[in-house]
């Protein structure tokens, strides 16, 4: 059934509003442990999403079967008018556009490809003999996604993910793990680091044997990129989601400490963050799944919040622009306000600077796990590893690091950031309920902050 005549029967209907989102997918993945290929898949899905505005409610249906698209309308618009509607929903205005995106794939990654690549990184990990377990995941997935509604916007884009996830596990005495995910918007080129990337994490988790815990202490912390990209993503990305703000979606800890502080100072001066689709990541996209095009929006101005991310319907009562930051994992879903690439912004600091200024602290390194409270204002993030620092000089490596906050005064410590700047990707953000995992990319510069580390154990 043509997008128009879906559009046209949900009109008749009485709906105010219809959207249609139609994707395709093809997702192939390969699985090494300890050198045996534990499975190979290759997966394809099609299917159509379609809302529904109704008398001021939403309401959606999907299938796989377009022959069900006429009678699952006319539920979606039932379970719309049968809605309790407080407040009604109102969608702020979005100029219409029409638009194909193409974005860039160097290599295409075929099954073959990522199995010879996995093998190769599980190999590399299993020279050093204290590795005792290796795990290798690679996976691309090619997706076709069209989007129309009833206000004129025909937009579609065609987009593949190449990711790779491993992890490299030593044991004597105790046991160490080093894990890392590269990967991008893009063909196998975005992997293409891999095998590097698997000789530094096994070499590091050996060296994690021999390290001890750190004690608890408040103290000066410099935190390389990696680890500000998860930092950034659970205190300054998710609090900045308009629905969160308003408290409309908290599944998954979903509060935001900072509601109703636009136009205040939530950190230092040296404090700048943006949520930026255009930005080459997981996280890369030219419209949202409500058809607006996206640009970067800047959420957090030399430590004053200015702005959050926003749907139409959350612009509409904020008074602002919509960001383009709906999205959904796919025509399964009702998309909901979601990161893109949300960034701390580099400074001008050399880093090695900011670890030459530093008497006693420790240099932190690498996401792992946070924990963090139904406002994420309190949070605490383990890390992979760290260094002791004193009189401006990498001392010994430490283990089983957890460094433990508050948002406020945290952000307000940040005194220094780097002129480095790295994105990371992230393949496993949940929201919603049920939860939605999407894919983004996170990132930011060397930072250098006050927090309290400690040993996890």
């Amino acid at each position: 059934m043509e997008y128009q005549s879906i559009i046209r029967i949900a009109l008749e209907q009485g709906a105010t509003y219809c959207d249609v989102r139609s994707e395709r997918s093809k997702k192939q993945g390969i699985l090494v442990e300890n050198g045996q290929q534990e499975q190979a898949q290759i997966r394809f899905d099609k299917g159509i999403g379609i809302r529904v505005l109704y008398d001021g409610a939403w309401g959606f249906f999907a299938t796989t079967d377009e022959e069900k698209v006429s009678d699952g309308i006319i539920s979606a618009i039932k379970a719309a008018r049968a809605t309790s509607k407080k407040h009604k929903v109102k969608l702020a205005n979005i100029p219409a556009n029409k638009k194909t995106i193409e974005f860039t794939i160097i290599k295409k990654p075929e099954i073959e490809d990522m199995t010879r690549l996995a093998f190769e990184c599980d190999s590399i990990m299993k020279e050093n003999r204290k590795i005792t377990k290796r795990q290798v995941f690679a996976q691309s997935v090619h997706t076709e996604k069209n989007f129309e509604n009833s206000e004129g916007t025909i937009v579609t884009q065609n987009y593949m993910d190449c990711t790779i996830d491993m992890t490299a596990t030593a044991r004597h005495n105790i046991t160490q793990s080093i894990n890392i995910t590269e990967g991008g918007r893009g063909g196998l080129e975005k992997i293409s680091a891999a095998t590097k990337s698997a000789k530094e994490i096994s070499d590091k988790a050996v060296r994690l044997l021999d390290a001890r815990a750190p004690k608890e202490e408040k103290a000066t912390l410099v935190m390389n990129p990696d680890f500000v990209a998860l930092l950034t993503h659970e205190i300054l990305g998710h609090p900045s989601e308009a629905d969160r703000v308003l408290g409309k979606e908290m599944a998954w800890a979903g509060g935001a400490w900072w509601a109703g502080k636009l136009g205040q100072k939530i950190g230092s001066n040296s404090l700048n963050v943006i949520d930026d689709p255009t930005i080459a990541s997981l996280g890369q996209f030219a419209f949202d799944d409500e058809g607006v095009k996206t640009k970067r929006t800047r959420l957090v101005e030399n430590g004053t919040l200015v702005n959050h991310m926003h749907s139409r319907e959350t612009a509409e009562i904020f008074g602002v622009e919509p960001t383009g930051s709906m999205r959904a994992t796919s025509y399964q879903f009702m998309p909901l306000i979601r990161m893109s690439c949300t960034c701390i912004e580099p400074g001008n600091w050399n880093p090695q600077e900011i670890i030459k200024d530093v008497k006693h602290g420790y240099f932190v390194s690498n996401m792992k796990i946070p924990s963090i409270d139904m406002k994420r204002h309190n949070w605490s993030i383990s890390a992979q590893h760290a260094n002791r620092i004193e009189n401006g000089e990498i001392k010994e490596l430490l283990r089983d690091v957890i460094i433990v906050g508050t948002a406020p005064e945290f952000f307000s410590s940040i005194d220094a950031c780097g002129n480095d700047f790295t994105v990371r990707p992230i393949t496993n953000c949940g929201k919603g309920d049920p939860m939605q995992q999407m894919k983004m990319g996170n990132g930011g510069p060397t930072i250098r902050c006050m927090a309290t580390i400690r040993s996890v154990g």
